[in-house]
């Protein structure tokens, strides 16, 4: 009997709430809340903001204006930065493991030494952005304008760059072992002593790429336009190459 009371009773409550329209619905951004780990940004205008070395984890700041911003050694790891503002933003060496980035304006963002492995920066505008030395394994660059990047020593093994925009883009003594650049266009880009072992590199655009003293092993290029491409002193070890011919074991600078 009482259990029967007390449900009508509460019933009747929530009925109250939603007719004065005082139902609890999803939580608003503040743009006034202080920066913390969970904050909701939606939509705020950020712009030249100092967040530097501050939890932000899991934090939303999507359609955010945060051009100029900076969050160098900050954390935000599985933060959400979708369709955000990050013109010229700065998140040098930020452990970002996991966050969101899909759809951002970001060229000339920096991430220097930043821990991106798992992020997603999905069809999003980091022209001339600088990863150099930074951590980005498995992150997603699909569909991406990543002309004249800086990929410097940066760890990209099993990322995703199909059909990504890397015309200029520089991954000298990167490791991109196992990634995916199909169908990107690399024209004029250069991975110079990179190790892209077992990397694809399908239907990829590389006029005037240079490969010198890459490490190629079981890499696959078929379908790739080469035209002008370097690959002295390039190892081509069991390489698919263009034509869908296997490059003998041994192979260095031309496929045998």
């Amino acid at each position: 009997m009482n259990y029967l009371i007390n449900s009508n009773f509460t019933g009747l409550i929530v009925a109250a709430f939603m007719v004065s329209g005082l139902a609890p619905g999803p939580v608003s951004a503040d743009c006034a809340d202080e920066p913390a780990a969970g904050v909701n940004w939606t939509g705020c205008d950020k712009q030249g903001v100092d967040l530097s070395g501050i939890d932000l984890t899991s934090a939303v700041l999507t359609r955010a204006n945060l051009e100029n911003a900076n969050f160098s050694g900050s954390r935000l790891s599985h933060t959400d930065f979708n369709r955000s503002n990050l013109k010229n933003a700065k998140f040098d060496k930020a452990r970002m493991i996991g966050a969101r980035l899909i759809g951002v304006e970001a060229p000339g963002a920096s991430f220097k030494q930043a821990i991106l492995d798992d992020a997603s920066l999905s069809r999003s505008s980091l022209n001339s952005a600088d990863f150099t030395q930074s951590r980005l394994r498995r992150v997603n660059f699909y569909d991406s304008d990543l002309a004249h990047a800086d990929f410097t020593q940066a760890n990209l093994e099993g990322a995703r760059l199909e059909r990504a925009k890397l015309f200029a883009a520089k991954y000298d003594e990167a490791n991109l072992d196992a990634a995916n650049l199909e169908s990107s266009d690399a024209e004029t880009a250069t991975f110079k002593n990179a190790s892209m072992v077992k990397a694809k590199l399908d239907n990829a655009i590389l006029r005037e790429a240079d490969f010198t003293e890459a490490d190629l092993t079981k890499a696959s290029l078929r379908e790739a336009n080469i035209d002008d491409a370097i690959f002295d002193g390039a190892i081509l070890s069991d390489t698919i190459w263009v034509r869908y011919q296997r490059c003998r074991s041994g192979s260095v600078g031309e496929c045998r």
